[in-house]
C-alpha cells in the first residue's frame, strides 16, 4: 500500500459536538410554503400511480424546495456533513404517505441503494427483539440496545421518524474528521494504523464466490479528500474467521480510541428526532450512533424510523478500498424489493 504523508484535515466537516449545540447551521426548519409544495408533490406522485423503487424526482416535483434542497445537499456533502430537516406535519399522512415523501426528497438527493441481499431499498428502523452479537444475520438497529458509533456503506444515509421511543433512543453524530485530527494531534501511531486494512464481517450477506468479509482501512485518503468505513462491531466479529488476520494490541488500541473520542461529549451531538423529522448525515465524515431506548407498549406507537442509503454524483470517485463493498449494494439493487410496512412483514426481513 502506498505511504501517504498523514495532515490534519482543514473543512467546515471538522466539528466539535459541543460547538454545533450552540448552533443551529445543522438545523434547516420546513415553512408553509414548502409544506405545501411537499403535499402538491405527494398528489403529483399518487395520480401517476408509481411505487418505489420506481420514483424518481420527476415523479416528486418540488419548485423553490428542490432549490434548497441542493444548498442542503452541498452541505451535507461538502460541508458539516449533517443536516436535520423538521416541521414536517406526520400527523397529516400515512405511513404509507411518509414513506413516499420520505423517498420523493431523498430522489432529489441521490439513487437509493439496496440495504440488503433481499434488496430492500427504504428499510425500517425497529426494535424487532434481535441480538446482533448473538445472530449473526441480525443488525443493531432491529433492538433497543445502544448502537456504537459506526458509518453505513453508502454517501448518504438519511433517516425518517414515523413514531418516537417512550423513553431514549436519542440520535448521535461525532465528526470522524476532528476525531483523525484529534489522534494525529495526540497519537500520531494510532491514526497511521487505522489508514491500514482492517477485516469486516458481511454477516451472511455474501454472494456465490465471495469471501465472508471484506477489507478496507478505517481512514482513507484519496485523491486528497479524507473517506471514513468504521463498523466496530463488524470488524470484532470477522474475527470469528480463521483466515482473518488477528487483530493486534495496537489496532484495538485504535478502535477503541475512536469509540472514546466519539462518545465524549466534546466531539458528539446529541439529537432527538421528532415525529417527521429527516436526518442526512454524510457517511465520509461523520459517524452516528443510537442511545438505548424503552419502546411503548402499543403496536402503533413503537419506535419506527426509515431509513435511504444514497448515492451521490459529488462522491463517484471514490477509493478503490470501498469499491468491493459497494458492488454488494450494487448486486442488491438490481432485484429491489418494494417497501413493506406491515410489522409481521418487517420480522421475517434481515436488514444490514
Amino acid at each position: 500500500m502506498e505511504e501517504v504523508e498523514l495532515n490534519e484535515v482543514i473543512s467546515r466537516a471538522a466539528w466539535l459536538g459541543r460547538d454545533m449545540q450552540d448552533s443551529d447551521d445543522w438545523i434547516y426548519r420546513l415553512n408553509g410554503e414548502e409544506i405545501a409544495e411537499i403535499d402538491a408533490a405527494l398528489r403529483h406522485l399518487q395520480s401517476t400511480g408509481q411505487q418505489i423503487p420506481d420514483v424518481g424526482k420527476d415523479h416528486f416535483p418540488l419548485k423553490n424546495f428542490a432549490r434548497t434542497l441542493r444548498l442542503l445537499q452541498t452541505e451535507i456533502e461538502s460541508g458539516l456533513g449533517v443536516m436535520l430537516i423538521c416541521g414536517l406535519p406526520r400527523d397529516r399522512y400515512s405511513t404509507e404517505e411518509m414513506g413516499l415523501i420520505y423517498w420523493g426528497i431523498g430522489a432529489h438527493l441521490g439513487r437509493a441503494v439496496a440495504q440488503n441481499a433481499q434488496g430492500d431499498v427504504l428499510g425500517h428502523v425497529r426494535d424487532l427483539g434481535r441480538d446482533q452479537y448473538k445472530d449473526m444475520h441480525a443488525r443493531g438497529y432491529q433492538t433497543a440496545s445502544l448502537l456504537p458509533f459506526h458509518n453505513d456503506s453508502c454517501d448518504i444515509v438519511g433517516l425518517c421518524c414515523l413514531e418516537t421511543a417512550k423513553n431514549g433512543g436519542l440520535s448521535a453524530v461525532a465528526s470522524s474528521i476532528s476525531v483523525y485530527n484529534a489522534l494525529l494531534r495526540s497519537r500520531p501511531d494510532l491514526a497511521k494504523v487505522l489508514t491500514q486494512p482492517f477485516y469486516a464481517d458481511r454477516r451472511g450477506e455474501e454472494s456465490d464466490g465471495q469471501k465472508p468479509y471484506y477489507v478496507s482501512p478505517v481512514f482513507i485518503w484519496h485523491k486528497g479528500r479524507m473517506f471514513n468505513r468504521f463498523n466496530r462491531t463488524f470488524i470484532n466479529s470477522a474475527q470469528r474467521f480463521d483466515e482473518v488476520p488477528r487483530l493486534t494490541p495496537l489496532q484495538i488500541e485504535a478502535l477503541d480510541a475512536v469509540a472514546a473520542l466519539c462518545k465524549n461529549p466534546t466531539f458528539r451531538l446529541d439529537m432527538k428526532l421528532e415525529r417527521g423529522d429527516m436526518q442526512f448525515v454524510n457517511n465520509y465524515c461523520v459517524l452516528h450512533s443510537r442511545t438505548a431506548y424503552e419502546d411503548h407498549h402499543e403496536e402503533a406507537k413503537k419506535r419506527h424510523l426509515l431509513r435511504l442509503w444514497l448515492r451521490t454524483s459529488a462522491f463517484a470517485d471514490f477509493p478503490d478500498a470501498l469499491r468491493d463493498r459497494y458492488e454488494d449494494m450494487d448486486k442488491w439493487r438490481s432485484s429491489p424489493r418494494p417497501p413493506s410496512y406491515s410489522f409481521v412483514t418487517m420480522t421475517g426481513v434481515t436488514n444490514h
